[in-house]
């Protein structure tokens, strides 16, 4: 596929995904590589055109340069982000709202504190998202759960083999003793690619993930 027409298929996507205006979003693309440019008027859309673009075959890697533009309406105090944050992550009884902190400094949100699985990390920093004022999140909450490494090992390749949409073999996993999981090998496409993060992310203990994994 040519870079004309890869750039041409992004294109397509992001104005076919409804919860994006795509009209001030430009995008480029070299060698496998998509750089979206431009801007948009919320955070959400922002981390939604990047989805989009991943979705699209031949996508190899992105450049996220989009721009946050809030209108005057859609403008907030940084205090008044910070205390709908807090209110938010409270609402949310999967998330132990107690253990995090949250700092916002021109709209942009960093989250920091403690909690034991990766998917209240996530869902900590979704909740963020949807946030009217928002510029951009950092997601510092770290993970304090702890388990043996050759244990953890056991546990990623057991669930790496029991998912049909992955090819396990052709994943390789090394886990070190604070809890980083390094993935090396080759996958399909980004839909792999983020199924084998997300079986990687669902073992107790993980705590960083380094992503080697290269498309086929």
């Amino acid at each position: 596929m040519s870079d004309k027409e890869l750039r041409q298929l992004v294109i397509d996507e992001l104005e076919y995904e409804p919860s994006i205006d795509a009209a001030d979003i430009g995008v480029a693309a070299e060698n496998g590589v998509v750089t979206l440019s431009g801007h948009v008027s919320d955070y959400a859309q922002k981390t939604a055109a990047e989805r989009a673009a991943w979705r699209v075959k031949g996508v190899r890697g992105i450049a996220q340069e989009i721009e946050v533009r809030l209108s005057g309406d859609k403008k907030r105090n940084d205090d008044e982000i910070a205390q709908r944050a807090l209110s938010i992550l409270a609402w949310n009884t999967t998330i132990p709202s107690a253990g995090i902190r949250v700092q916002v400094s021109g709209g942009w949100v960093t989250l920091s504190g403690n909690v034991s699985w990766n998917y209240q990390r996530r869902a900590a920093e979704n909740e963020i998202r949807k946030l009217g004022g928002v510029t951009g999140v950092t997601n510092d909450i770290r993970l304090t759960t702890e388990v043996q490494a050759s244990d953890l090992k056991r546990r990623i390749q057991e669930a790496l083999k029991r998912h049909a949409e992955i090819e396990a073999g052709a994943v390789h996993v090394d886990v070190r003793a604070d809890g980083t999981v390094r993935l090396d090998g080759h996958v399909d496409n980004w839909s792999e690619m983020q199924a084998v993060e997300r079986a990687v992310w669902a073992a107790p203990g993980v705590r960083v993930i380094e992503d080697n994994l290269i498309f086929n």
